[in-house]
């Protein structure tokens, strides 16, 4: 087992690393920029290195910086978080090359799987079943157009190299086409440095479902069951929920079985993410892997019992699977809102100086923040403050849990989207569970009319 971890992240997730680690008997080293000297994941740690300026491009993703703390802490293995370095291949390269233990997948699997119009190839060829789309990035206009002419209006314009809803574009009308490319290959050279797009069709309703999957070296592969993500805006996450009330045995059992097929045909190790759209007749395509741990990891967590990463922290210490898939039970229900700083009816980031931080509790609650009881929102980084997660015996005792502890959490000197998640449950169609992933993005519609 490792010795000491550096934590190459800020905020709950570092804070979330920090306490495996403390669990596991492990000594923790925190990063973190010059305005988060006093965070809360910095006073947890055993020890703590600045690494530069408040910009992340200076600071968490400057890698010559994070390895130079690695190296100077004596650390013998480091874990991204999520965001950042997470899905850095040549991080997890240089790491690799200097003998300290990335806590992920290798990086071959990283850049594999984060180049979205190659992966799609190979779960192709490997006989997964892909959304209908082109077959690699899309260079020729003509050929463009002639695929789009094919697949059938609407498109979607995807990075190859895309992440958080950038480089994304959706064509409704054949005339948009080539603007839609063209700024969807400008926004992802700008975001990651990389111009390269493809077409998908576009479903209009989707489900957004995805599996939670742990590998080990042995080859042993299992997966945490799914996640319901269908609301979401501008292609982000804002609720997830375990499980989905879209899916039965069956389609759970199916699912879940490609999920571990695709992990096994690229020989993954470690936590990642399988995600999956899925129509109105209960038909699944693959999306693309995250090749990391995520954000919504704790809604997993609460319906299996599982800490998902000391899991991933004893896989990478080269110890096998503690789990078989047999061991894997769903029992109960789990609801996870993202409280951000946001003003809700601009819909936009609201950083700013927490006067007062109280979060719920009681039975059912679980928080996960790196807020103390005041507290600073910077406007360098994701505007997410906490994690709000609600668990029941079945989804109305989630439900009725997740209302009460919005109803408890007092956030104020900024404004936050918890009257936006209150409007959520509270609407007929999230009760019942027939959502899409357009849901979100019809309601805000309905609002501002």
């Amino acid at each position: 087992m490792f010795k000491k971890i550096l934590i190459a992240n800020r905020g709950e997730i570092a804070l979330r690393v920090i306490r495996a680690c403390r669990e596991l008997g492990i000594r923790t080293v925190a990063i973190h920029s010059e305005v988060d000297g006093e965070s809360l994941h910095v006073r947890f740690a055993d020890e703590h290195v600045c690494v530069g300026p408040a910009e992340g491009g200076l600071s968490y993703r400057n890698i010559p910086n994070v390895l130079s703390a690695a190296e100077i802490t004596g650390v013998d293995a480091i874990h991204p978080g999520y965001g950042f370095l997470a899905e850095n291949a040549h991080f997890a390269e240089v790491c690799e090359s200097i003998g300290i233990t990335f806590i992920g997948p290798s990086s071959e699997h990283i850049a594999l799987l984060s180049d979205k119009s190659q992966a799609r190839a190979h779960m192709k060829k490997h006989g997964i079943p892909v959304l209908p789309g082109s077959d690699g990035e899309i260079e020729d206009p003509k050929a463009c157009l002639a695929m789009a002419k094919k697949l059938g209006f609407p498109v979607i314009v995807k990075a190859s190299a895309g992440g958080g809803g950038r480089g994304m574009r959706v064509v409704w009308h054949e005339e948009d086409l080539e603007q839609a490319v063209d700024s969807a290959q400008l926004e992802a050279l700008t975001a990651f440095g990389h111009g390269g797009v493809y077409l998908e069709r576009f479903f209009e309703d989707p489900r957004h479902i995805e599996f939670q999957v742990m590998a080990d070296h042995e080859g042993q592969v299992v997966h945490f069951h799914e996640r319901d993500c269908s609301i979401q805006r501008r292609y982000q996450k804002v609720i997830e929920e375990s499980p989905s009330p879209a899916l039965d045995e069956a389609l759970r059992k199916k699912m879940g079985q490609v999920a571990v097929q695709v992990m096994k045909s690229v020989k993954y190790r470690n936590a990642g993410t399988v995600e999956f759209l899925m129509d109105e007749t209960g038909k699944f395509y693959f999306m693309e892997v995250n090749t990391r741990i995520q954000v919504e990891h704790a809604v997993t967590e609460m319906v299996t019992g599982v800490d998902l990463i000391k899991e991933q922290i004893k896989i990478a210490a080269g110890q096998g699977l503690s789990y078989r898939q047999k061991d894997i039970q769903l029992l109960g229900h789990a609801i996870e809102c993202r409280i951000n700083a946001e003003d809700p009816d601009r819909l936009t980031p609201c950083p700013g100086s927490v006067t007062k931080f109280s979060p719920p509790g009681g039975p059912g609650i679980r928080v996960d923040t790196a807020m103390d009881t005041t507290g600073v929102v910077s406007p360098f980084y994701d505007s997410m403050i906490a994690k709000l997660i609600a668990y029941g015996r079945d989804r109305g005792e989630a439900l009725a849990r997740m209302r009460r502890g919005l109803d408890e959490f007092v956030i104020e000197g900024i404004k936050t989207n918890i009257s936006l998640h209150r409007k959520i449950l509270d609407h007929p169609d999230f009760q019942k569970g027939p959502v899409s992933t357009r849901f979100l993005d019809r309601l805000l519609t309905l609002q501002s009319l």
